[in-house]
């Protein structure tokens, strides 16, 4: 969709914490795409992001915990580093019309 709507980014850029999945570095801004289970979206219309795992919880728990802490370590250095980061979340992607302005408005020179 992005690549579609006229911007080009890099993928994964390892030499940035967290190794974000969309880097525009022309525009010194990163879009996350994060699955609402894996990073523990709390908006209370997601029911993904608020479910708990069934079995092996000792696991399972502290591993969603530390996706959290290490999402907001990431985001927390980049944004040191002059980045302006947009989260995206699966739950977001059904909406592709109210995905796309968002994108926009964010990618969108000042």
């Amino acid at each position: 969709m992005i690549h579609g709507m006229g911007y080009r980014y890099r993928l994964h850029r390892p030499d940035l914490p967290g190794k974000p999945d969309l880097v525009f570095p022309a525009r010194r801004k990163i879009i996350m795409v994060h699955g609402c289970f894996w990073h523990g979206h709390d908006d209370p219309g997601c029911a993904v992001g608020r479910r708990q795992p069934k079995s092996n919880l000792d696991y399972w728990l502290p591993k969603l915990a530390r996706n959290r802490a290490r999402d907001a370590a990431s985001q927390a250095s980049l944004r040191c580093m002059g980045w302006e980061i947009l989260t995206v979340w699966e739950c977001e992607l059904r909406d592709s019309e109210a995905l796309r302005q968002r994108i926009s408005d964010f990618l969108r020179p000042i």
